[in-house]
Parts: C-alpha cells; sequence; structure tokens
C-alpha cells in the first residue's frame, strides 16, 4: 500500500496535533452526538489495538486512559484537532474464549448496532495478529461488517515479530481473502507499534478515509 508523500505530510500534521479522550459508551444511548467522522478499530483480544492507537496518535498511553477495569466491553472515543475534525472510537475486543455468555451477547448487540446504526462512521480497520493471520473469530466480525455495510481495512499487528517471507505470505494470504469480501479494502497495511512499520501509512489510510 502506497500513499503519496503530500498525503504523508498532511496525515502527520492532523496526528501530531490536539488529541484527547472524550468517553466511553457502554450502551447506545450514551453515544457522543454524531457530528464528525468516525473511524473505528476493532480487533480480537491481545491483537495490539491499544498498542496500535498509541503508536498512530504518536501519545505513549493514549488508549490506556480509557480502558480500566470493567470497561473493556465499552466503545471508547477520542476527538482529534482542534478545531474537531474526527474521531477515532477503539472498540471492545472480541474473542473472549473464556468470557461469560452474556458479556459476549452484549458486545455483539453493542457492535453491531453501533456498525448498522452510525452514519457517521466512514470506515473500520480490523486488526490482525501477523502471527496468525485472519481466524474465525475474526471472520464473525467481517461478517458483520460486510452485512452492515460499513467500509473496512484489514490491518496487521506485530509485523516485527514475523519473518519478512512469513509475513509477505500473511500478507497475500489476508489480501486474497479481503478481495472476496463485499466491504473490504483491498490493501493491506502492516504494521509495528514497536517499530514504527507502517504508522504513517496507516495515518494517511485514516485521513483518507475520512475524506
Amino acid at each position: 500500500m502506497t500513499f503519496d508523500d503530500d498525503r504523508i505530510e498532511a496525515a502527520r500534521k492532523v496526528f501530531a496535533g490536539p488529541i484527547e479522550f472524550l468517553k466511553s459508551a457502554p450502551a447506545l444511548s450514551f453515544l457522543p452526538d454524531a457530528i464528525v467522522p468516525e473511524v473505528a478499530f476493532a480487533g480480537r483480544s491481545n491483537v495490539g489495538k491499544s498498542s496500535l492507537i498509541n503508536a498512530l496518535t504518536g501519545r505513549k498511553a493514549l488508549a490506556r486512559t480509557s480502558v480500566t477495569p470493567g470497561r473493556t466491553q465499552e466503545l471508547n472515543f477520542f476527538d482529534i484537532g482542534s478545531p474537531l475534525s474526527f474521531r477515532l472510537v477503539d472498540m471492545p475486543g472480541y474473542g473472549f474464549a473464556k468470557a461469560p455468555k452474556d458479556m459476549v451477547k452484549k458486545w455483539r448487540f453493542l457492535v453491531n448496532d453501533y456498525l448498522r446504526g452510525r452514519q457517521q462512521l466512514k470506515r473500520a480497520l480490523v486488526l490482525i495478529d501477523s502471527r496468525h493471520g485472519i481466524k474465525d473469530v475474526d471472520r464473525e466480525i467481517l461478517e458483520m461488517l460486510d452485512k452492515a455495510a460499513v467500509s473496512y481495512r484489514l490491518v496487521l499487528t506485530k509485523a516485527d515479530k514475523v519473518k519478512a517471507t512469513d509475513l509477505a505470505a500473511v500478507i497475500e494470504r489476508t489480501a486474497e481473502e479481503a478481495r472476496k469480501r463485499p466491504a473490504a479494502h483491498p490493501d493491506i497495511i502492516a504494521t509495528s507499534s514497536e517499530g514504527g512499520l507502517g504508522i504513517p501509512e496507516l495515518r494517511a489510510a485514516v485521513t483518507e478515509a475520512i475524506g
């Protein structure tokens, strides 16, 4: 995935500006007013979502400011820019093997209702662990996004944890699956929160999505 230098630099400036945690929403009634475009992050538990959001925004602990015990099943909103330009939405992690059924049900209703009813949602970024590739639990959220007709892009995390040949293979497998899905963007971005791989491109992809 390539972006020209101008878009990369413009995106860098956007994320170098004011960014702050707005609120957590445990239910749709707590959602902030839909006054600006939103880009949502989805991913299974332990995929590295918080680390990626922190790397994307250049803040060491932005995502964690809203993640306290008992809040893992909430939508977390972050304001980008002053004046407000757009919002990032950190969706609760999925794929909890040992989670109570009522928690899983609550997650599914919250996320599904948000995806289907949020007109300001411009794109979802679905995070996939480079070491494992797309799993069945990931396919469930992809199906949800396809049915909700929400445009999404697949983003590989922890790309520094696999060999270059293995990374190339998982990128190709991920892209092949993306091409088969109606709402998926065909291009894949491989990232590393620790090394910074793909972070400039991911920033550009976010700003591109909001127009």
